[in-house]
């Protein structure tokens, strides 16, 4: 025996499709995960006038040589590794901040003066 089956109607002509009803909940989480910013957040760092110029990095881990890095916007790019001569680089640096012209713009010039 062959089961009944319905058969659908014939549609009478092109009818646009219906949307699903929408819930509020729905929608806002979908607005979250889709990373839509429901508020601006302030700028984390305000706008001083100040910037980096100089940086000294110094990596000393346990049981291994020390080294330092010195950068500076002036175009100062030293390296030093071993104890000594990164303690004399750190030395050198704190000096350096004295005198470069874009941390200290009144500090003398190491260059030539203009006649």
């Amino acid at each position: 025996m062959t089961p009944h089956l319905k058969s659908l109607s014939t549609p009478t002509g092109p009818h646009p499709a219906e949307p699903a009803p929408a819930s509020a909940a729905r929608a806002a989480a979908k607005d979250a995960a889709e990373g839509v910013r429901s508020a601006l957040r302030p700028d984390p760092r305000p706008v001083d006038g100040r910037h980096p110029v100089a940086w000294l990095t110094i990596t000393a881990p346990r049981g291994a040589t020390p080294t330092v890095h010195s950068l500076c916007a002036c175009g100062r790019d030293l390296f030093a590794a071993g104890h000594r001569r990164a303690l004399a680089l750190i030395a050198d640096h704190e000096q350096h901040r004295t005198t470069c012209p874009f941390i200290n713009p009144a500090a003398p010039s190491t260059g030539r003066t203009a006649a």
